[in-house]
């Protein structure tokens, strides 16, 4: 056997849903650029769920099918309340409430594949409520209910900050989830897909995901950019935290990936957002300390920012608070992740890896007495 620490080049499976190659991103052969371009989230999620962009009386039926599904059981918001709200991540929230959905479905268990797909738009529909809905719980608020005549995008921002978001924040907000919504055999979907390979449920796929999504080296990592760029300050401040960081040997989030040699294309697409978004806001404090810090990485480690590290300032610039930031990353990416349980489901084989041993060997055993 060949071990790969972190599996890195090992091809796992195969999949049409989205892929990686020569730095191109594309779902469903659509290249990002266009999706992001011309598309909407609504539209990219019937893409990945179905393997074509709909037509506009399918497109039109899906938004509706949505919408219908956004609204949260008031026993969900109510258990809410008994958690620790000041000191309880928001992901972990997450992860509690989808698999609670699941305890809710009486269709749980049933695995054909209309049953997964209506419970892929309950998910789908229902978490952008749940994360806004706990944001208001744990400031002392209560949960907006969704409008069936707003996007999934402006619905987030309208439940979170109680006013329809501009038509400029709206469609920066709807790009950003369509840049997350999938992204080929990532850990959290490598994980999601795992889990379903034993054939358990779509909520359990989905609630595993979200506990890989969870961690700073994965989803996370763009809460941690927006809190190195708080612990700056200034722009006079960049050089000298990132020059003594880089000499402590210390990471900088938010730049390198092990896919991309030549840099992320979607970090392309959320920065030329950044730009403007802070300019119509005449707040450009924390766009200017990003551009000085990519130059920096540049010159000093030759690295190009992710994803992760302009959508930190995209999503303070949208008014949403550093620790949802991994929330909102979920709730575009259960559109992939979905996508992926369902094409798992299609051509199942358990996964069961092997491990290299690298234990002791031969030992005797003693008894207790002699040890």
């Amino acid at each position: 056997m060949t071990t790969t620490k972190g599996l890195e080049g090992v091809v796992a499976t195969t999949s049409a849903i989205s892929s990686i190659h020569q730095d191109v991103l594309t779902y469903r052969g659509y290249s990002i650029q266009d999706l992001a371009e011309h598309s909407n989230f609504e539209e990219v999620i019937y893409l990945l769920w179905n393997g074509d962009l709909p037509t506009e009386d399918q497109l039109e039926d899906f938004k509706k099918r949505l919408a219908d599904n956004a609204d949260v059981p008031d026993q969900l918001f109510e258990s809410m309340k008994a958690f620790p709200l000041q000191s309880v991540h928001p992901m972990a929230v997450l992860r509690t409430a989808i698999s609670t959905l699941g305890v809710l479905d009486s269709d749980a268990d049933r695995m054909d594949l209309l049953s997964n797909k209506e419970k892929a738009i309950r998910i789908q529909a229902k978490a952008p409520t749940l994360v806004a809905g706990f944001a208001r719980i744990r400031k002392g608020q209560e949960p907006i209910a969704p409008r069936k005549d707003l996007s999934l995008a402006a619905n987030f921002l309208y439940m979170l900050k109680g006013r329809v978001p501009t038509e400029v924040e709206a469609r920066d907000f709807d790009t950003a989830l369509i840049l997350h919504a999938d992204h080929e055999l990532n850990a959290s979907t490598f994980t999601a897909r795992v889990c379903v390979a034993t054939l358990s449920d779509i909520y359990s796929g989905i609630t595993s995901a979200i506990g890989a999504l969870k961690g700073p080296l994965h989803g996370g990592a763009n809460e941690q950019v927006m809190k190195m760029l708080e612990e700056i300050g200034s722009i006079d401040r960049v050089d000298d935290y990132i020059e003594n960081a880089l000499d402590e040997k210390k990471k900088i989030m938010g730049f390198g990936h092990r896919v991309y040699k030549n840099g992320d294309p979607r970090a392309r697409i959320i920065k030329k957002m950044v730009a403007q978004l802070c300019r119509l806001s005449g707040d450009e404090h924390y766009f200017e300390m990003s551009e000085r810090i990519e130059e920096l990485m540049k010159e000093r480690k030759h690295l190009l920012p992710n994803t992760d590290f302009y959508s930190a300032t995209l999503y303070h610039t949208l008014g949403i608070e550093k620790d949802l930031f991994t929330p909102v990353f979920a709730v575009s990416r259960i559109s992939g992740w979905a996508a992926h349980i369902l094409e798992q489901y299609s051509d199942n084989r358990l996964i069961r890896p092997r491990a290299e041993y690298n234990g002791p060997s031969q030992r005797a055993f003693l008894p207790l007495n002699e040890r």
